[in-house]
C-alpha cells in the first residue's frame, strides 16, 4: 500500500479544496521544525508538503484518487489506492522545498509571529494552532488571520530569507572540446543545513556540465540553489561561464577559427602553398598564385567550429597571412630586385 495523503493531512477522501488548504495550514504549523523539536518532525513536515502538493493539484489528485501513490509515481505493481496498473503511471516525484512551500502559502511571512507570540507567551498547544484565536479576537474571521499580505510593514513582519547573489565560476574549455562536445565534472564545496534547522555542515558535491558542440564563450550554465545554505538565507545559484582556453595554433572568432599563415616574401610575391591543420586532426592544403599582401585573409568554408544553434553546420577557417620580410639584403640582391620589381 502506498502513502495515504488524506490521512497525512487528517482529512477524508472527497475533501474540498478549502478543506485541503485548511488541513495543510494546520498540519504544517503543527510540525514545522522551527517550533516542533520532536524527533521526526522534519520528516513529517516534508510528508505534509508532499501530500499538499498532490492533493492541491487537480491532475495529480485525480490520478492519485484512481490509482494510488504507486500509479502516481510510476512504481511497478500498479495502483495502491484505486486498483490501477502501472500503465496509468504519472511518474510523479516530489522535488519541492517544504520550507519554500510553507513560506509561499503564508505569503512570504512567518505566521509564528501571530501564532506563538500572544501576550509575550510561547506556550500554545502545538496540536491546535488555532486555539489562541477566538472569533471575538479575530474580528469574525473564522479564527484564522487571513491578512498576512495586507501589512507589509507591520509589527509582525518576519525576517524574510534573502536569496544570495549567484556564485560564478569560470569553466575553461579547449577548442577541441567545443568542437566535439564533452562532459565536465565540477567539484564544489558548500554549506548545508542540518536537520535541526540551526547548524550547518560543509560538504562537497560533483556537478555535471554537458558542454554542447559549438558553445560560445560566455555561455552560462546555472545550477539553482547549489550555493551555501544557512538559517537566514536562500542558497545562491551556482553559475558556470564558458571560457576559451588559449590555443597553441588557432584563435576563435565566434564559430570561425583563425589560422595564422606565415609565408616568406618570395612566396608572397611568387605564389605559395600552405598546409593548414584542422581541429579534427586533418591537414588542408591551400595554394595561392596571387600576390599575398600583409593582412590578406583567405576563407575556407565549413572548417570552423559547429554553430551552437545548428551543430550540424560549421563556421569557417580563416587563413590570416603574415609575410616574413628578410632582415637584410646583399647589394647584388638589391640591384637585381630594382631591375625586376616595378617602381
Amino acid at each position: 500500500m502506498g502513502k495515504d495523503y488524506y490521512k497525512v493531512l487528517g482529512i477524508a477522501r472527497g475533501a474540498s479544496e478549502e478543506e485541503i488548504k485548511k488541513a495543510y495550514r494546520k498540519q504544517a504549523l503543527r510540525y514545522h521544525p522551527d517550533k516542533n523539536k520532536s524527533p521526526g518532525a522534519e520528516d513529517k513536515f516534508k510528508e505534509i508538503a508532499e501530500a499538499y502538493d498532490v492533493l492541491s493539484d487537480a491532475k495529480k489528485k485525480d490520478i492519485y484518487d484512481r490509482f494510488g501513490e504507486e500509479g502516481l509515481k510510476g512504481s511497478s505493481g500498479g495502483g495502491g489506492g484505486g486498483g490501477g496498473s502501472s500503465g496509468h503511471s504519472y511518474n510523479y516525484t516530489f522535488h519541492g522545498d517544504p520550507h519554500a512551500m510553507f513560506a509561499e502559502f503564508f505569503g512570504g511571512r512567518s505566521p509564528f509571529d501571530h501564532f506563538f507570540s500572544q501576550n509575550g507567551e510561547d506556550e500554545m498547544d502545538i496540536n491546535d494552532p488555532f486555539a489562541p484565536f477566538g472569533m471575538g479576537r479575530m474580528g469574525g474571521m473564522g479564527g484564522f488571520p487571513r491578512s498576512f499580505k495586507s501589512h507589509p510593514g507591520g509589527p509582525h513582519r518576519a525576517h524574510e530569507k534573502k536569496k544570495d547573489p549567484p556564485v560564478v565560476h569560470e569553466l575553461k574549455v579547449s577548442l577541441e572540446e567545443v568542437f566535439s562536445g564533452c562532459t565536465k565534472k565540477m567539484k564544489i564545496s558548500r554549506k548545508r543545513m542540518n536537520p535541526d534547522g540551526c547548524t550547518v555542515r560543509s560538504e562537497d558535491k560533483i556537478l555535471t556540465v554537458d558542454i554542447k558542440r559549438g558553445w560560445k564563450e560566455g555561455t552560462k550554465i546555472t545550477f539553482p540553489k547549489e550555493g551555501d545554505e544557512t538559517p537566514t538565507n536562500i542558497p545562491a545559484d551556482v553559475v558556470f561561464v564558458v571560457k576559451d582556453k588559449p590555443h597553441p595554433v588557432f584563435k576563435r572568432e565566434g564559430s570561425d577559427i583563425i589560422y595564422p599563415a606565415k609565408i616568406s616574401l618570395r612566396d608572397a610575391l611568387c605564389g605559395c602553398t600552405v598546409n593548414a591543420p584542422t581541429l579534427d586532426g586533418r591537414t588542408i592544403t591551400v595554394t595561392s598564385r596571387d600576390v599575398v599582401k600583409p593582412g590578406t585573409k583567405k576563407r575556407i568554408a565549413g572548417e570552423g567550429l559547429p554553430l551552437s544553434k545548428c551543430p550540424e553546420r560549421r563556421g569557417d577557417m580563416i587563413l590570416d597571412f603574415t609575410v616574413k620580410f628578410p632582415d637584410r639584403l646583399g647589394q647584388n640582391t638589391r640591384d637585381a630586385l630594382k631591375q625586376i620589381l616595378p617602381p
